[in-house]
């Protein structure tokens, strides 16, 4: 495996060698061979608490190895490196408080109908998970990412596939968090990893693997996908696999700051060289003047901005040759020419169409993401055009309603209600690049968004790497101490 430079497409150095079925089987079996050292809630939270504090610590290495491989740049990998820290340091409060474990005691009634026995309910941790790094996200989403984290919270070792375009940094984060496990006196193999397309494939296949996170594109993910429920033995597969992230702008919205708008698009369609999973990639607009200068408005914003260099070559050129194509689609046009920027750059750019071209079904790729700088704003004529436009949208992870103040609660209120089954986070008056890692959070959707109703951010992501499991008529020494009688762990129990 060899970490490449996206800014000049040059090798820099071999990092690792692709793991073979049997590297796989030994990673998973010595993951699997120390799930129970991660039975202490106390020594995960420090577990959790230390890798965050030797990430932060080497800092400066990361932040510089993961530019060279990705070439995000030092603004936004440190801030992606303190949302990391932040997060494994949130799921220990996770763990410490508790409440994850979701008890909940019922006390024995000879006189209900039926008799109800004594029943104790907990969640336990499913076993080894398999994380997917994501490309996009050399920390939150990858080897320290929120799967991780979150499944250490669970009490699940992780064996970690990673992703090609930033193995110097996983190779750094992986031997991070092993010597976190260590220094709390946790063997280290509660943290594996492995590099390669087959150990992926291996991965989700292997008996002792019990559940998985995966983070990417939806031909990968759906192939693991199947992979997961094809087995003797099928487990859970959590995978985000692409979201288009509608927005729609109502007329008294752009009549009132069409301008606003306009900027506000650009530069979260441009944010991070328009490769976040919550890019906004089709926009609902009104025509008529006012729509015409949120069109113009865009057009200027995005004339400013420099070439961009994404993550890998290969990811250039699909995003050159894609929005080639829809650029030469019947009705399309580009006020901003999404292209090339030189041999390893490309420029943001978007389209627009008539919201009625859509309606056939003909071009698909109209309404379906692109990674990249590129939107495709579809010009509306009618209340009915926007709906039947949205029942052409796929599932997502956010959907988008920018209203004015001289919107009617009796007008918005129809349109939020239109949104909310097709995504799992639904904003007002906002852009949904940045996902805060909160107690609240959802950072899931309807496919092809995920293929569960998990969320990947925020506390609520260790329920994917736990089940329920019930204690009945069970004598109270024989329970597990957080279920027993009198509370002795102070826990919050229902």
């Amino acid at each position: 495996m060899w970490s490449v430079d996206p800014r000049t497409g040059k090798p820099r150095e071999q990092v690792a060698v692709e793991a073979a079925t049997e590297d796989v089987d030994r990673s998973v079996r010595a993951a699997h061979e120390v799930r129970g050292a991660l039975a202490d809630r106390t020594v995960r939270a420090a577990f959790l608490r230390a890798a965050a504090d030797l990430l932060q610590g080497a800092g400066e290495r990361i932040v510089e190895t993961a530019d060279a491989e990705t070439a995000l740049g030092p603004v936004r990998l440190n801030g992606e490196l303190a949302r990391t820290t932040a997060q494994l340091r949130a799921f220990a409060e996770v763990v410490d408080e508790g409440s994850f474990l979701d008890i909940r005691i019922d006390l024995p009634d000879a006189g209900a109908i039926p008799p109800r026995p004594d029943l104790r309910r907990w969640k336990i941790p499913l076993g080894v998970v398999a994380v997917y790094a994501a490309s996009n996200f050399p920390l939150a989403f990858s080897v320290p990412g929120g799967d991780t984290a979150s499944a250490l919270a669970a009490g699940c070792p992780v064996v970690i596939k990673a992703h090609p375009d930033h193995p110097a940094t996983s190779e750094l984060c992986a031997s991070l968090l092993r010597g976190a496990a260590a220094q709390v006196g946790l063997p280290e193999d509660v943290v594996v990893l492995v590099h390669g397309f087959d150990a992926g494939v291996a991965l989700v296949r292997h008996p002792l693997v019990a559940a998985a996170g995966f983070t990417g594109s939806v031909r990968g993910g759906r192939a693991l996908f199947d992979a997961a429920a094809a087995r003797p033995v099928p487990i859970p597969f959590h995978g985000e696999l692409g979201s288009l992230n509608p927005v729609v702008l109502t007329p008294a919205a752009v009549d009132e700051r069409a301008e606003e708008i306009g900027a506000g698009l650009a530069g979260s369609m441009t944010m991070g060289a328009g490769q976040f999973c919550t890019k906004p990639g089709f926009v609902l607009a009104p025509s008529g003047e006012a729509g015409d200068r949120f069109v113009g408005a865009l057009a200027e914003a995005l004339s400013d901005t420099e070439p961009a260099v994404m993550l890998d070559h290969r990811m250039r050129d699909h995003f050159v040759s894609g929005t080639d194509e829809m650029t030469r689609i019947p009705g399309v046009t580009a006020p901003v020419t999404p292209a090339a920027g030189g041999p390893h750059t490309v420029r943001a750019g978007f389209l627009t169409v008539d919201a009625k071209t859509l309606l056939d079904g003909e071009h698909p790729s109209l309404v379906q993401e692109v990674f990249g700088p590129v939107t495709v704003v579809a010009r509306y004529a009618s209340r009915t055009e926007i709906t039947e436009v949205l029942s052409q949208v796929p599932g997502n992870l956010t959907a988008t309603l920018h209203i004015g103040e001289r919107d009617q609660d009796q007008d918005a209120a129809p349109l939020l209600a239109e949104l909310t089954p097709l995504a799992g986070r639904v904003l007002v008056n906002g852009w949904p690049t940045g996902v805060a890692v909160a107690a609240a959070q959802h950072h899931g959707g309807p496919y092809p968004a995920t293929t569960s109703t998990g969320t990947s951010v925020g506390a609520t992501a260790i329920e994917r790497w736990l089940r329920p499991v019930t204690y009945q008529s069970t004598p109270d020494h024989l329970l597990p101490p957080e279920l027993r009688d009198g509370n002795p762990l102070g826990l919050p129990r229902h």
